[in-house]
């Protein structure tokens, strides 16, 4: 079964310096853009950190300094690369915890606004664990009965993702769950809206997931001593956590929620007091 697209969707793999969102960067990214009708179109670059690369990071994905020291920085490449998965839905494995928060804060860092709002996400990983809990070289020999032997090259994890998605819209096709409010669905279809829908556990407001919504689609914290109050509420009856926060290592794309939420809520106050 091939992917219903009603505009290109990009499957994203990154290799990175380490694992924290806010102050690691990419070494290696690869895009491989789907185009409607099947057409694929890849985009693989080595990048230039601008920091070490620690030992142990070096041997998971065996990308060293010295491998990259030539290679453009990400600000450099951000244009290109954003011009090159504009108007795309996005994919990956593990993607929204990790490699789309941290690609946007690369593109913050650069200087350009990474919006995901009117965008479809796919995360391959959660529909994989919600149907078969495994990690992505298990998921590539159980879906496509193929070894991944080159696991933590980018382009091949990502080229793996995109199989791993078309086994699993075969796999899956007439396969029923209960949604949460018990009614049966058929969750792994072509459309990527309901693809996208389905790869989600929480609904994020932030990429990292320190913000989700509620089911009053209230903004609240995931985190914490307020975990699960509303933002707005917190930072009204005490304005210094919406300070500590900033002040702190939260990623650039949350600390740009939640000061849009603080504008809302003293935009709101403003209005009250009128």
């Amino acid at each position: 079964m091939e992917l219903d697209l009603k505009r290109p969707i990009a499957f994203i793999d990154l290799e990175t310096t380490g694992l924290n969102i806010a102050t690691d960067r990419i070494v290696e990214i690869s895009i491989i853009k789907v185009l409607p009708g099947g057409d694929q179109d890849i985009l693989t670059e080595r990048v230039n950190p601008t920091i070490p690369i620690p030992p142990q990071t070096t041997a998971i994905h065996g990308i060293r300094d010295e491998d990259v020291k030539e290679c453009p920085t990400f600000e450099s490449l951000a244009p290109r690369l954003a011009g090159f998965i504009s108007q795309c839905d996005l994919a990956g494995y593990n993607c929204l915890k990790f490699d789309f928060p941290l690609l946007a804060e690369e593109f913050l860092r650069a200087g350009i606004d990474f919006d995901l709002r009117n965008r479809r996400l796919v995360d391959v990983q959660n529909i994989f664990h919600k149907m078969e809990p495994r990690t992505l070289k298990a998921a590539y020999l159980f879906y496509c009965s193929r070894d991944l032997t080159a696991a933590h090259s980018a382009e091949a994890d990502a080229m793996a993702t995109y199989e791993i998605l078309m086994a699993q819209l075969d796999r899956y096709r007439d396969v029923e769950v209960e949604d949460r409010k018990g009614k049966q669905i058929k969750p792994v279809t072509n459309d990527v809206t309901a693809l996208s829908e389905f790869s989600f556990i929480n609904k994020n407001a932030d990429l990292a997931g320190h913000i989700i919504f509620n089911d009053k689609n209230q903004e609240v914290f995931n985190f914490g001593k307020y975990k699960g109050e509303p933002v707005e509420e917190v930072f009204q009856r005490e304005p210094q956590y919406y300070d500590w926060m900033m002040k702190s290592q939260f990623p650039l794309y949350t600390k740009k929620v939640i000061t849009a939420i603080k504008l809302r809520g003293f935009n709101n106050a403003s209005v009250n007091i009128r």
